[in-house]
């Protein structure tokens, strides 16, 4: 019994779904008649008080990305980046998108200092993102508290969430998406 519900769920999905591509759904025909509609006003000259007093929407051209593709390669991780203790490999994503994000692999060099990794700081940020490739990380951040990040776990970090890391496995790997590629770091007194 409940095969054949999901059978007719399935192809009343695929007849819905053929109905809103080709506009043979209510909607294209309501949309349609909405449009021919509005061209009749637009055409007699007829223009709202709402549409003179809004103000234009301004259109931002977003960068030109391009394919990036990035393989594992020992040499590619290095002492670059932001932190001392770590060695990153940048994906390719800054350039590929020019600048709208980044992402890279970090390995926090062990054994793990609390005393050179333990600054609380933010990035003012869009967006950031983290998963623990391998190993395990303690974090702390503001709201949240202390949280063990193993291997398979993922966290946001809000803009300019207050956070640190308090400990880390000697063998720990993340990988870090960022928008926008180029940012600001604030360390914070504790």
């Amino acid at each position: 019994m409940a095969k054949n519900k999901k059978t007719a769920s399935r192809s009343a999905a695929k007849t819905a779904v053929k109905k809103k591509w080709s506009g043979l759904g209510a909607g294209a025909k309501k949309s349609s008649a909405k449009s021919s509609a509005r061209k009749t006003i637009k055409s007699k000259g007829r223009v709202t008080a709402a549409k003179k007093s809004a103000p234009k929407a301004t259109t931002r051209a977003k960068p030109k990305q391009r394919v990036a593709i990035s393989h594992h390669r020992e040499e590619d991780f290095k002492a670059d980046g932001l932190r001392a203790y770590a060695k990153y490999r940048d994906l390719g994503i800054a350039a590929a998108s020019n600048g709208l994000a980044q992402a890279h692999v970090i390995r926090l060099q062990g054994p793990c200092n609390p005393d050179e990794v333990s600054k609380l700081h933010f990035h003012d940020v869009d967006f950031q993102m983290v998963y623990v490739l391998k190993g395990w990380v303690k974090t702390y951040m503001e709201g949240e508290g202390e949280t063990l990040m193993k291997e398979g776990s993922a966290w946001t970090q809000p803009p300019r969430i207050r956070h640190m890391i308090l400990d880390c496995s000697d063998d720990v790997e993340l990988l870090e998406v960022i928008l926008p590629a180029e940012f600001k770091t604030v360390e914070l007194k504790a």
